[in-house]
């Protein structure tokens, strides 16, 4: 499985951008994100179908996850950014069905990253 995560630059605070996330199948996918210095976070989810979606707390109802199955593209819609959103952002694919603790899935497959900077 390979993984292509894009879309990432320089924004203000504010400001909206979307990654994109390519795979060479179709898989469930999951976002995540390392800043310099902290540990890798859950960021958003979406099951293999597309109907079943997950969101940290910290940017639900700001980022929306997608997936267009025609096109093995999942996509991360992120709206009103904000500097704590700084960080390298990593898609991730998992074969089997997402259940239980999604944040602390172990996905099988990851990207190499985008990064995503947001300055006040």
């Amino acid at each position: 499985v390979q993984l292509q995560a894009s879309g990432g630059g320089l924004v203000q605070a504010g400001d909206s951008l979307r990654l994109s996330c390519a795979a060479s199948g179709q898989f469930a996918t999951g976002w995540f994100r390392q800043a310099p210095g902290k540990e890798r976070e859950f960021v958003s989810a979406i099951s293999w179908s597309g109907s079943r979606t997950w969101y940290a707390d910290s940017v639900e109802g700001r980022f929306t996850v997608s997936r267009d199955i025609a096109k093995n593209m999942v996509y991360l819609n992120m709206t009103n950014l904000r500097p704590e959103d700084t960080a390298r952002y990593y898609c991730a694919a998992d074969k089997r069905t997402l259940y239980g603790n999604i944040p602390a899935h172990p996905f099988e497959f990851w990207g190499q990253g985008t990064q995503v900077t947001v300055s006040s």
